[in-house]
């Protein structure tokens, strides 16, 4: 019997779309990369190869014309997830290229690309967008090729290791999950946390091997801003946050690091929800319910003499630090090379716009510096963080 091909579940016209986005279309983008990497502004795209614009807007177009005639075909989630994605991936190149620019429209002028990434986004449950899942855990690998947007070398390092990085994350979250059912004086209790540990271990070296790696000018110039926000119908979304996945909040919260009833961490919580695959939201709605691990220690200080208590209250501070490491070096590293440093040498007219998640660079830098503390427990006077309570426990360990 015949291997099943892999585009065998998909018709047609969803098979050329697919073709087209991964070849053809990374073949455009690549090409205007190169105009743009001659300019003395690499941002000032405007009027920059037109000819090539024009091509990648109507062959793009004239795709998904076809697809939208077709209608729904339904082919499973995972197929019109990613279907949803190549629309998602076009728009949000028209969008890099300023083919399209939310500040100057009230609906989007690719009528064909919003009527099938609205018709799909309510088919799947998400919003009608390209999201950080269409670039990492559903990116099907062709031949060992996943979907990019150009053939730049600092988008596959960048892929890379973000990819790697969320399952280092997921691991994490999965085995922290796996304690409230059984209880933190489990003896399964600290292989479970010293598993989180490792796991968290992994991100920060995957990450410092990143910010080691990838070219900071073709990073913030090249990469970065296929992950703008743009409109779909006359909504504009928000653009694609390598954060959108539920265990870096399920960490935080199953942790007790951050709190679900803080309504400054809890409303960017809810808000990204429609960003996460359903499976996902699912996930993190969870965490919502779950008690924390920390309140759970310290609800057991009579405790605090038992091997058990000492073995995995210290393993369970060691997952806290692997944690508060980790986010130090993103935000640290990461966040200040990647986007802060290289964002001073941009004119004041090119700030408006330049985050994934819409708000001005000082509003995003200033929640970021914020998660960090909280997921390091720093001693702040002007958020809530558990520094006294990590403290707490730290004076129950021999």
């Amino acid at each position: 019997m015949p291997a099943r091909q892999p585009h065998a579940m998909t018709t047609p016209r969803v098979q050329a779309f697919d073709a087209w986005i991964r070849g053809r279309f990374i073949d455009l983008n690549t090409a205007l990369e190169d105009l743009y990497a001659d300019l003395p502004n690499r941002s000032a795209v405007a009027g920059v190869g037109d000819d090539l614009k024009a091509q990648l807007t109507e062959e793009g177009r004239a795709l998904i014309a076809d697809l939208v005639d077709e209608g729904n075909t339904d082919e499973g989630f995972d197929r019109n997830f990613e279907l949803l994605g190549n629309v998602g991936y076009y728009m949000a190149a028209c969008r890099r290229h300023e083919i399209t620019e939310p500040s100057r429209e009230r609906t989007s002028p690719l009528t064909e690309a919003s009527a099938l990434a609205l018709h799909l986004g309510a088919s799947v449950g998400t919003v009608p967008r390209f999201v950080a899942s269409h670039m990492e855990t559903y990116n099907r690998a062709v031949n060992g090729k996943y979907r990019t947007f150009t053939w730049r070398h600092a988008e596959r390092v960048f892929l890379d290791y973000n990819t790697r990085t969320t399952f280092a994350y997921m691991r994490a979250a999965d085995a922290l999950g796996r304690i409230h059912p059984m209880g933190v004086s489990h003896p399964a209790a600290g292989d479970l946390l010293n598993d989180a540990r490792r796991a968290l271990e992994d991100a920060l070296a995957l990450n410092t091997e990143l910010s080691d790696t990838l070219d900071v000018d073709d990073f913030f110039f090249a990469v970065r801003p296929y992950y703008k926000p743009y409109r779909v119908g006359s909504t504009e979304y928000r653009g694609a946050n390598a954060g959108d996945f539920a265990a870096f909040n399920q960490i935080d919260m199953l942790l007790g690091l951050c709190d679900p009833t803080d309504t400054s961490y809890s409303q960017v919580v809810v808000e990204k929800l429609m960003y996460l695959t359903p499976d996902e939201q699912r996930r993190l709605r969870e965490s919502f319910r779950h008690p924390n691990l920390l309140d759970s220690f310290l609800s057991l200080a009579e405790h605090a003499s038992e091997p058990w208590f000492q073995q995995h209250a210290a393993a369970f501070l060691d997952v806290c630090t692997a944690l508060g490491t980790a986010a130090a070096q993103h935000h640290d590293d990461l966040v200040a090379n990647f986007i802060t440093a290289p964002s001073k040498a941009l004119p004041d007219e090119q700030m408006q716009g330049l985050t994934a998640s819409g708000p001005p660079l000082e509003v995003l830098l200033d929640a970021l510096e914020k998660l960090r503390d909280r997921r390091l427990a720093a001693d702040r006077d002007d958020i809530v963080t558990r520094h006294a309570d990590i403290a707490t426990l730290r004076g129950l360990l021999a």
